[in-house]
């Protein structure tokens, strides 16, 4: 528990994975940061949900591949039985299985993360270590405050998780034992009180033009996309004329079975991006893992492209690429969305879509998993006006249809 703050509580995870080893490492990841904390382990499915029947965590990070009770029917059982506390699907069959990880989403997993590939996935867990917190704290701390806990903010965790990081790089410069260097890190976030940030007022960005007719829709999103878009894109106008091109931070591989999980419920037709290919009315656009998306333009069309380029913002895709190209092409015949999502991805360059004029809309800090892309954006002047998700699609039916193009 925070000791900066005795009144707040710790998030509570349970972890189900059917390998001891597993268990106690991702445990350790949990128990090592502070406002985080294990009260139970879990084997398989059948032992989670007898554990569950006494143990009430406010998040659940659950294997795939275990026996007497896998991760799919565990979700199955959980739908049945109305179990509304989140899951985050941590498992490494992720890698080799986007239509299982697809399935987990339908059958309501929050979110997944993968662990590390091949036989040493058990020694390179600790790569992943700041996903699972950041995934833990961000989904955990929504569902506890739901429930009338007082837990830390997702600020506080980034910002251990930045300690950490830098305390990291520090020791293997000067060739010292990392893991004593990080947990020295976080006791300096406790010994050094924790001061929230301040809520900014918003910057006040005069654009250079007035918003013109909307050709063009760029969302950017992140931690908490994969269902804030299943439940935006049903909602869509069937008859929306514009083209929507989507950043969704997600590992390369998986996108294709994303994009066909979002084409089943969408009215829209949805596909991954292909590099090269024209940007068609009415058609949802969804970035590739592992690749940028731009726009180009062309003189009979403008298209999609694709590539490699740095990582930006830490992401790749990155929302910021997106929304930058659609800046320059489209200046204010364009409507930029920013929903939900840890970091600041896609904020400085939302606001220079509204610099050029573009129609912009933000996510709410009520509605987000983690309030941060949105937020920058709305510090910084990018984001006109700021909408719960339940009403998003409903937000962007309205401009789309009112300032549509001939």
């Amino acid at each position: 528990m925070p000791l900066n703050n005795t009144q707040l509580e710790d998030i509570s995870v349970l972890i189900c994975d059917d390998s001891a080893l597993m268990r106690n490492l991702i445990g350790r990841i949990i128990e090592d940061t502070d406002g985080l904390k294990v009260v139970g382990k879990a084997e398989n499915g059948a032992d989670l949900l007898e554990k569950l029947k006494t143990i009430k965590p406010d998040v659940i990070l659950l294997d795939i591949e275990m026996p007497k009770m896998n991760g799919i029917e565990f979700l199955q059982k959980r739908k049945e039985l109305n179990i509304d506390i989140p899951v985050i699907i941590l498992s490494s069959i992720a890698l080799e299985g986007a239509a299982v990880t697809k399935r987990c989403l339908e059958l309501g997993a929050s979110d997944f993360i993968t662990k590390p590939g091949g036989y040493s996935v058990s020694i390179h867990i600790s790569d992943v270590s700041s996903e699972i917190v950041d995934y833990v704290s961000s989904y955990g701390g929504k569902y506890a405050a739901r429930h009338g806990k007082n837990v830390p903010s997702t600020d506080y965790f980034s910002h251990q998780l930045k300690l950490k990081e830098a305390a990291r790089f520090v020791a293997q410069k000067k060739g010292e034992d990392v893991q004593k260097v990080e947990a020295a890190a976080t006791k300096q976030i406790i010994a050094h009180s924790y001061v929230p940030p301040k809520p900014k007022e918003p910057a006040v960005i005069v654009p250079e033009r007035e918003g013109g007719r909307i050709e063009i829709i760029a969302i950017g999103i992140s931690t908490g996309g994969p269902n804030a878009l299943r439940e935006m894109f049903r909602a869509l106008d069937p008859g929306l004329k514009q083209p929507i091109l989507v950043v969704q931070h997600m590992p390369a591989g998986f996108t294709a079975e994303f994009a066909a999980s979002l084409d089943n419920i969408c009215p829209l037709k949805v596909t991954e991006a292909k590099d090269g290919e024209a940007i068609m009315s009415g058609h949802i656009y969804i970035a590739p893992g592992g690749y940028h998306m731009i726009v180009e333009r062309h003189p009979i069309g403008n298209t999609i492209r694709l590539n490699q380029e740095p990582l930006r913002n830490g992401h790749r895709p990155s929302c910021d690429m997106l929304f930058e190209s659609v800046a320059s092409i489209y200046q204010n015949r364009a409507l930029g969305v920013i929903m939900t999502g840890m970091g600041r991805d896609g904020a400085a360059q939302i606001a220079e879509m509204r610099k050029k004029g573009a129609w912009t809309l933000g996510q709410d800090a009520a509605s987000s998993v983690v309030y941060g892309m949105p937020k920058v954006a709305w510090e910084m002047g990018g984001v006109q006006k700021q909408v719960p998700l339940s009403e998003l699609a409903a937000a962007v039916n309205t401009l789309a249809k009112e300032h549509q193009f001939n």
